[in-house]
């Protein structure tokens, strides 16, 4: 409950509501008129928040959550520390199945909230024992008295952003967005988004962001799951090697790949130009921008949102570190090491 001298009573009270940004630099010789909306402005630093909260809650409302309970879930970070946050404040444990993908910052954060975390191979297959799809499941089997989130099969997950993100944006723009750009993994931030934005005008184009390697854009074209799509890559919370149902295919118009090298210095580009410091799906975001651009996809007038999920600091070992850069080869003549830049004082 808010108070009207402005106390809140926790910091779950401080989910929704984030800003809508104007980019500018990075957008100046684009057509059109862009703004982000940024998610890490919720307290847990993502747009996660607003799942874990709804989720849980609404298990409380039924019935299937009470106390001395245990949360399950999958998770390559984000949802895991969402979760963790929540669990702390209503009082239940919290064990998470992470993928070995997510950052070293992302699994100590988790911990530091009290998380009990499984840290899974994110290399193989979704029904590989090992997965974290398939432990999450058998540590629900085996902890009595636990609930799963399951988010990348749970409808709320669309619900949630219906219900949030959704009514924000168009409100926030006065109902005269023209297009949605967002990153696409368990497909609730998108779907839940797009459904509430397209019953308002149907003519919104929503626009998903998929990783090469992932499943997802060849099923939304074609709604055939091909195992020769998938191999391994880099970005966290993006695209997938299965087909999670949180994923409403039918209200999203097409979907962009991007590459792990362009978004990840892409997401550095955001910070340098907005001084946004965002995630490495934010960076993936706003390349599929810059793809669309070239392509001739905007017009002058046209009002573009494009949601950046969390924050950078969940990527100091990654993205933001010219160790890792120049471990996976990102940085050439081209894109030059940020370290280049220091100049140590002896």
């Amino acid at each position: 409950m808010k108070h009207k001298n402005k106390v809140f009573d926790n910091v779950l009270d401080l989910i929704g509501q984030t800003p809508l940004i104007k980019l500018n630099k990075i957008a100046s010789k684009f057509k059109g008129n862009f703004f982000a909306k940024v998610e890490s402005f919720n307290p847990g630093q993502s747009s996660k928040d607003r799942i874990a909260l709804y989720i849980i809650e609404e298990a409380e409302r039924k019935g299937i959550l009470t106390p001395g309970d245990t949360i399950i879930e999958t998770t390559s970070g984000n949802t895991g520390y969402s979760i963790a946050m929540v669990s702390i404040i209503k009082g239940y444990d919290c064990v998470l199945a992470v993928s070995s993908k997510s950052s070293a910052d992302k699994i100590d954060m988790l911990k530091t909230m009290g998380a009990k975390v499984y840290v899974c191979p994110a290399h193989v297959s979704a029904d590989d024992p090992r997965s974290y799809y398939q432990v999450a499941k058998r540590l629900h089997e085996e902890i009595k008295g636990s609930v799963y989130i399951n988010q990348y099969f749970n409808e709320l997950n669309i619900d949630a952003h219906y219900n949030s993100t959704g009514p924000e944006i168009w409100d926030q723009t006065d109902g005269n967005i023209t297009h949605l750009v967002a990153c696409s993994g368990t497909g609730g931030t998108i779907s839940g988004t797009a459904r509430y934005l397209k019953e308002q005008n149907p003519d919104i184009k929503v626009i998903g962001v998929d990783a090469f390697g992932s499943v997802i854009k060849k099923y939304h074209e074609t709604r055939e799951f091909d195992e020769k799509e998938i191999y391994p890559y880099r970005i966290e919370g993006l695209g997938k090697n299965l087909i999670p149902t949180a994923t409403d295919f039918d209200v999203i118009d097409e979907f962009v790949k991007v590459t792990d090298e362009e978004s990840a210095h892409t997401a550095r580009l955001i910070a340098k130009s907005e001084g946004l410091f965002v995630g490495y799906t934010s960076g993936a975001a706003m390349q599929a921008i810059m793809q669309l651009n070239e392509q001739g996809a905007f017009k002058k007038d046209d009002n573009i949102v494009v949601i950046f999920p969390d924050h950078g600091s969940r990527y100091m070992s990654k993205v933001y570190s010219d160790k890792w850069m120049n471990e996976q080869g990102f940085f050439d003549s081209k894109n030059e090491a940020a370290a280049q830049k220091i100049q140590y004082v002896k």
